[in-house]
């Protein structure tokens, strides 16, 4: 049986999970994993902030420029929205895409390091960065490009698809984590898979651990919520694990690999 079909197969078979049980599993695992998270949200907030500085650099100069004559000005306005020529816009939609793409191995590469954490096991700050190379970086790109056009299509069909796709595209970055050598038509065809099957469990999680996530990050003075942002990917996590289940072979090596 080839690895696509085992895959959907222990999702056809999966058993019925406890929203409460996964939550509190959730907190737990949490406990084990809040450094790495806080630093996941480091490394994303550092790889963002080039495309942050060149989207909002150019408006920052419009403000100024509106207000030095110590009135609204309109035309500054104008003037820059007529200055944002096409090669602006592709350069700005190519970097979302690259560094959305190198966003997702870092997720990737934290859900590695929550298997090992979960299993006692020791982790290092490179492993952050295992999917970030060649051999998956234009896989991931490819996937990348593929959620992209699904959140668009969503978005054109009336924008209520789009709560529908939210929860298999939740899923794309942990089936890659674990499945890397899917295709990308796969890791997309046992997302959905896995999103159908439990769609309404994994959005309820997704909503109340995030949530819960904000609520706590903003009242620890909102400076939390790097600390607290990565909670939603623990259910994720462990509804993975309780339904497609992790190769043991693999594990193995991957102890292996974590040496080197």
């Amino acid at each position: 049986m080839s690895a696509i079909n085992t895959l959907i197969e222990k999702i056809n078979s999966s058993k019925t999970l406890d929203f409460g049980n996964i939550f509190s599993d959730s907190i737990e695992l949490f406990k084990k994993t809040w450094v790495q998270g806080f630093l996941l949200q480091l490394f994303t907030l550092i790889i963002m902030l080039p495309l942050i500085i060149v989207l909002y650099v150019p408006l920052i100069a419009a403000i100024i420029a509106q207000q030095e004559s110590g009135f609204g000005n309109n035309e500054a306005f104008e003037n820059f929205i007529a200055g944002m020529s096409v090669f602006y816009i592709v350069f700005v939609v190519a970097g979302v895409l690259v560094l959305g793409a190198i966003s997702v191995g870092l997720n990737a590469g934290f859900y590695r390091m929550m298997r090992k954490l979960d299993n006692n096991e020791q982790t290092n700050t490179s492993d952050f960065f295992y999917f970030i190379k060649g051999t998956y970086l234009s896989k991931i790109f490819v996937l990348m490009l593929a959620s992209f056009g699904i959140a668009i299509l969503a978005v054109i069909l009336c924008y209520l698809p789009i709560f529908y796709v939210m929860v298999p595209l939740s899923l794309f970055a942990i089936v890659f984590a674990f499945n890397p050598d899917l295709s990308v038509g796969e890791i997309v065809k046992v997302s959905f898979k896995l999103g159908n099957k439990k769609w309404l469990l994994i959005f309820g999680l997704l909503f109340v651990s995030g949530l819960l996530a904000e609520i706590v990050g903003f009242m620890l003075c909102g400076i939390g919520l790097l600390f607290t942002a990565a909670f939603p990917y623990h259910p994720i996590y462990l509804i993975y694990k309780e339904v497609i289940g992790f190769d043991e072979t693999t594990a193995i090596e991957e102890i292996g690999t974590s040496t080197e």
